[in-house]
């Protein structure tokens, strides 16, 4: 086939342009042109004319909710004229009555007749339309760069858009000050370039989902009142190969045409991974290749003392490329981590500035019971705690509901059409205050802050709240065993109360297993081992998903540790509650009673010499 040079190209494609837009013009035109003159009246002046004999023939158009009539007017040379008029429907029942006795006929006025036009012309457009569909697909796979083939699809902000500083982003004390340099040069890039300093050209701010990345790169850009470039990794990723590596040049180009700029690459794991050497086997594979060496490419290239910086976020860290890692490109790795306790309290207050609460709230409580939450997790509590003061009728969020949108966000929404019955909801009592007394009457643990058996849409028929009275970001093994042993007192007091076991402790059964294994095998706790890492960590942000890295044996004597851990623990949960059996029969008696306990109730309890004795298991 002969090729079609660019000049041939651009003619066919303006005759294409023009011939339809003659045919559309023509189109539009000649109906209203053939269509006959329409003149509006009022339907008082219809009426005048239906009973002075001056309407011949009528239409009641329900759909548009008008009438159409006509008037035969006698000219002066005896020839007759038909004028159509049309006139908006009223609340008239009589109007079938008027128009017979008037002798109108009820025909169609206006045919509704396709047009010649476009029954003659409509094959024709079909077909021009589809040449001009196959030529610009032609001409994209041919490389031509016709419309906006290799256009990037950043979103530009400009620095009013933007309306985002550092003082929006609390709990990321550190990553704003690494970032505060980056704004500082953006401002006084004069400052860096008299001592002969190269500002880092790019960022890369690593952390779990919902830490704040993309808000802190936005922050950035407010302070630094810059434009700021935002894309996702995916938006590079095309079906055709080299579309990525097109959008990449024509995103940087756009970046240095509004330099000083940021340019935030948000899931940059997308085109950034590793490369695994085989030459992009797959056409995928080798697009995202492609893409990945135009990026590093034009990092190498654009030069940074005109003021672009490039930011990028990601939740995966250890799958990206070494190449993109190396200074040059993203010199600088800043951590966006799970906020602490100081940063969860700031997170919470900030967003109570956007809704109503009641005066002398308790922001450092709920920052102690959302432990390991994300700023995203504490907007959405927020959220949820404004939703609920809505539904209870409140125009303020009290300190209650605060409470309760933390257990929703953990535990999930209360299940209240989900009724026990009165042995289930039994054995979910005792399960419950021997998770409590466990934990309890041994050191080092926990406070009990809540009991409860409403069930949970999570799942949970009910469940255990302990919240430490402050940070806690070590755990001794004296700690670890603890809490192994509290995650086995539920199944211990089914076992002492009931004489039976059920399979309410599944969960608990998970995480204790999980628990003695990582103390084993990647803490290095084991007197057998030492401090020795059988166990690696992969998407350490993403769930923590881990494999054994060891010999078979070691693996079965691993196992076998795990198990004798556990059943040391489950025979400590078993001691303390035997010793304390009164306590155990009469707080479930008062948990079933009451379906809640708070911390308070359960520690006053406690406390008392003599309790009452509880609920037996024949009790239905």
């Amino acid at each position: 086939m002969k090729e079609v040079k660019q000049p041939d190209r651009k003619r066919i494609f303006y005759f294409y342009a023009i011939a339809i837009a003659l045919l559309f013009i023509a189109n539009m035109l000649l109906p209203s042109l053939i269509a006959p003159k329409t003149q509006s009246v009022t339907y008082d002046q219809f009426v005048t004319m239906a009973e002075a004999g001056q309407v011949a023939e009528a239409e009641i158009q329900s759909s548009e909710n008008k009438l159409v009539f006509t008037s035969e007017v006698q000219q002066a040379d005896g020839k007759t004229q038909k004028q159509v008029y049309e006139t908006a429907l009223v609340d008239d029942p009589n109007l079938v009555e008027r128009l017979l006795d008037a002798n109108v006929k009820f025909t169609q006025i206006t045919p509704s007749t396709p047009s010649p036009i476009l029954t003659a012309f409509l094959p024709l457009v079909i077909i021009i339309g589809f040449g001009v569909w196959m030529t610009r697909s032609m001409q994209k796979k041919m490389g031509a760069g016709a419309m906006s083939f290799g256009k990037s699809n950043a979103k530009v902000y400009v620095a009013s858009e933007t309306g985002i500083h550092f003082s929006d982003v609390q709990g990321e004390d550190e990553a704003k000050e690494l970032l505060t340099e980056i704004v500082d040069f953006l401002h006084n890039p004069q400052r860096y370039a008299d001592i002969g300093a190269h500002i880092p050209k790019g960022a890369l701010l690593v952390g779990p989902p919902g830490t704040g990345k993309t808000l802190l790169a936005k922050a950035v850009a407010g302070e630094a009142n810059v434009p700021f470039f935002s894309i996702s990794g995916s938006e590079f990723v095309e079906m055709f190969v080299g579309m990525g590596a097109a959008k990449v040049r024509d995103l940087f180009k756009q970046a240095n045409e509004k330099a000083p700029c940021i340019v935030f690459i948000d899931e940059i794991d997308t085109i950034g991974k590793k490369r695994d050497g085989a030459g992009g086997i797959s056409g995928g594979n080798d697009e995202r290749e492609q893409t990945l060496n135009q990026l590093l490419t034009e990092m190498d290239g654009f030069d940074g003392s005109k003021g672009v910086v490039i930011l990028a976020a990601t939740n995966r860290p250890e799958s990206l490329d070494p190449a993109l890692l190396r200074p040059g490109r993203f010199d600088r790795r800043v951590p966006v981590e799970l906020p602490d306790l100081i940063g969860r309290e700031a997170i919470l207050r900030v967003h109570a500035k956007k809704v109503k609460c009641e005066p002398g709230l308790d922001f450092n409580a709920i920052a102690r019971m959302a432990a390991g939450a994300s700023g995203a997790e504490l907007a959405n509590m927020v959220n949820e705690a404004a939703l609920r003061a809505v539904r209870a009728g409140r125009d303020k969020i009290s300190q209650s509901d605060l409470e309760e949108s933390v257990e929703v966000v953990i535990a999930g929404y209360q299940k209240k059409n989900k009724i026990l019955s009165n042995k289930e909801k039994l054995i979910v009592s005792y399960h419950e205050i021997g998770h409590a007394l466990v934990a309890a009457l041994q050191t080092h643990s926990a406070p009990v802050t809540k009991i409860t058996i409403i069930p949970r849409t999570s799942g949970a028929l009910g469940y255990t709240m302990q919240v430490d009275q402050e940070e806690h970001n070590l755990m001794s093994r004296e700690e670890l065993e603890n809490k192994i042993a509290t995650l086995t007192g539920g199944r211990v007091a089914e076992e002492l109360a009931l004489h039976s076991v059920t399979t309410g402790a599944s969960n608990d059964i998970e995480q204790a297993t999980r628990l003695a294994r990582a103390l084993i095998s990647r803490f290095g706790m084991s007197e057998a081992f030492g401090m020795v890492a059988f166990e690696q960590v992969h998407n350490a942000y993403l769930g923590g998903d881990a494999s054994m890295a060891c010999a078979d044996q070691t693996a079965a004597e691993i196992d076998r540790m795990v198990v004798e851990l556990v059943r040391r623990q489950y025979e400590k949960a078993r001691q303390l509650l035997s010793d304390n059996m009164d306590k155990l029969h009469a707080l479930s008696k008062y948990l079933y009673d009451h379906e809640t306990i708070t911390g308070e109730e359960f520690m006053k309890l406690m406390e008392q010499p003599k309790l009452e004795m509880g609920i037996s298991e024949e009790k239905e």
